[in-house]
């Protein structure tokens, strides 16, 4: 019996950089790179290690590729997939990185693309201890590309999506992940109620203040939100919301003059 003939070979992306070759790269111009940065930690008992990475990685694939289709040349870097989890550390193979490592990494990699002709950087953020806003400040004046962070889990309301409105393996990254990965999410029936323990100073409770969550203390599950109600239908509508305004928004950029950014 002749042996079966080789799978078709599946055309790269020509905005992953994952996916394509010296000889695709050598002769191209991307006008904007994106950077997805996640983090590996816990999310409940039925969500991967690796979420915040996948639910990144996917939404700047998708976005990128709304853009291409519009005429912007972007290119999506790999993932950074480590991230701020200081006080995470109490929990097996929560892996962090501290603000100040993430400024010399974002340096050293803006360096690199500046150098290489990239005039536009953004930084799609996936992790909510991730806060790039001062390490841009203080890098943007030391190299000639621009810099900008896009949260995406911030980039489109979450309310008409979802009923419960918890922030980690909840509805909403659980109905993402159903989506995206849906062989990678255990029974919803493994899950934790992913409740969540308050501050019991009112200024910290009602956002007067602000202090990091020691995570131990706040959730027994790791989580914070109630997976129960996700489905991967919410997650398709809410990921094609936020991938549709991101790739709006990297068209744009792509077309704007850095040096005229204001009207």
């Amino acid at each position: 019996m002749p042996p079966a003939p080789p799978a078709p070979l599946v055309p790269p992306r020509p905005f992953i950089l994952n996916e394509l070759t010296w000889k695709t790269v050598r002769d191209a111009r991307y006008e904007v790179a994106v950077l997805p940065w996640g983090a590996t930690e816990a999310h409940n008992r039925h969500l991967p290690y690796s979420t915040d990475n996948i639910e990144t990685e996917r939404i700047a694939a998708l976005a990128a590729g709304h853009a291409w289709q519009l005429g912007a040349r972007v290119v999506v870097l790999p993932v950074v997939p480590f991230g701020v989890n200081t006080l995470q550390l109490d929990i097996p193979l929560c892996l962090n990185l501290n603000p100040s490592t993430q400024a010399l990494l974002l340096r050293d990699l803006a360096t690199a693309l500046a150098g290489q002709g990239v005039r536009k950087l953004v930084i799609l953020n996936g992790h909510g201890g991730n806060d790039f806003r001062q390490i841009i400040r203080e890098l943007q004046p030391a190299v000639s590309l621009f810099l900008c962070c896009v949260n995406w889990y911030q980039v489109v309301d979450p309310k008409p999506f979802f009923s419960d409105q918890g922030d980690h393996a909840g509805e909403l990254e659980t109905s993402v992940m159903l989506h995206v990965a849906p062989e990678l999410v255990r029974p919803l029936s493994d899950a934790g109620p992913g409740r969540a323990r308050r501050f019991k100073i009112a200024g910290l409770r009602e956002g007067l203040a602000w202090a990091p969550r020691r995570w131990r203390q706040v959730t027994d599950d790791t989580g914070v939100g109630n997976p129960a109600a996700a489905t991967a239908e919410k997650g398709r509508k809410y990921v094609e919301a936020v991938s549709e305004k991101v790739g709006g928004f990297l068209v744009e950029l792509a077309r704007a003059d850095t040096e005229q950014m204001y009207e």
